[in-house]
């Protein structure tokens, strides 16, 4: 069966991690800077920091029977107490998983069982808690929406670039590194000099084309938080005349783990409730921006205006003073969520000044 994803081994030189452990904390030099091992036994055999992990993974793969799978995948997650959001489609499967360490263990064990998924890769993030607040397996017509039905994945894309090729080519004058990520992601972070894109959803990337044409004859490189979204944006870009377009193998993820994330300014966007997770430890920096007076946070929020709802970046101190609110609009508005702080309302469990 012909599939295309990551079923691949995560490495890095023995070289490499002897200069970047020399740089981290000890701790870090345990934990952030290891190599990704073989994502099967091995991988899940090494001793966790933390009680529970966060699991991002992919693969495009023919599934013709996915709204029956993406049912008995929901149940095995709940049966097995995980919490997360995975897309199931005729196309392959995308998700993020979070729950302990032994659950998500059995989680991977699942999956490389069937054979469809026996070399996909899982991108492991150790943390003190877990992600998400419910699970959720859904099936899509996409894994990734971008509403181009003309673009296969398996036909033609972009050429992988491992983390070390990218760190050694993304500064060379003949390149352009392209972020094909949402608005809201970039500005919380991206590769430094990176050329970015005014869109507030992914399937709005064929709109901005005219942006991009003056690139056509440079080496693009893009990338995006995992890789998912570079499959079928580097494909669209081939498919539109570009010649020269490579992709980061793993995404923004995996550049962080084996490389330190040289030169990823800012943190990374993640849809789970960390929001915002560190990727560079090597020369790290803030480049967000409270929204309010301009202060550089990354903390991030969502409108506590319901009717707006808007996700920004909003420093503490007016966080409290703007009781959570991103405009002056909002703060007088008739019915305002409490603002704990957090920035974050879960259904069913938020309070209402007015009330």
């Amino acid at each position: 069966m012909e599939t295309k994803g990551p079923g691949y081994i995560f490495a890095a030189s023995c070289l490499h991690q002897d200069t970047f452990m020399k740089k981290q904390t000890q701790e870090h030099a345990a934990h952030e800077a290891k190599p990704y091992a073989e994502p099967k036994d091995s991988r899940i055999a090494t001793a966790p920091l933390k009680p529970y992990q966060t699991l991002l993974f992919y693969k495009y793969v023919h599934l013709p029977e996915a709204e029956t799978f993406a049912a008995q995948l929901l149940k095995f997650c709940k049966e097995t107490g995980l919490t997360g959001r995975v897309l199931v489609a005729e196309e392959g499967i995308n998700g993020t998983v979070s729950g302990t360490v032994e659950q998500c263990n059995q989680f991977i064990h699942h999956l490389h069982s069937d054979e469809r998924f026996s070399d996909m890769e899982f991108k492991i993030d150790e943390e003190n808690t877990t992600s998400f607040a419910k699970m959720h397996v859904r099936y899509k017509k996409e894994i990734v929406h971008f509403g181009q039905p003309d673009v296969n994945v398996w036909e033609k894309t972009g050429t992988y670039l491992e983390p070390e090729e990218w760190l050694r080519m993304m500064n060379d004058k003949d390149v352009v590194v392209l972020d094909v990520r949402n608005k809201v992601e970039w500005e919380l972070g991206k590769f430094k000099n990176a050329v970015t894109v005014d869109i507030e959803h992914f399937r709005d990337l064929p709109q901005v084309m005219p942006q991009l044409e003056q690139y056509k004859n440079k080496k693009v490189l893009a990338y995006c938080t995992g890789g998912i979204r570079c499959e079928k944006a580097t494909a669209y870009l081939i498919q539109q005349g570009f010649q020269n377009v490579f992709h980061l193998h793993g995404g923004i993820i995996k550049y962080g783990k084996v490389t330190g994330g040289k030169d990823f300014d800012g943190q990374c966007y993640v849809f789970d409730n960390r929001i915002g997770i560190d990727v560079n430890y090597v020369n790290p920096t803030v480049i967000s921006q409270c929204k309010i007076c301009n202060t550089k946070t990354t903390k991030m929020v969502n409108c506590a205006n319901p009717e707006c709802n808007e996700h920004f970046v909003l420093c503490e101190e007016c966080g409290w003073k703007m009781k959570g609110c991103c405009s002056e609009a909002c703060l007088v508005s008739p019915r305002l969520r409490v603002y704990d702080g957090s920035g974050y309302y879960q259904k069913g469990t938020q309070q209402w000044i007015n009330d």
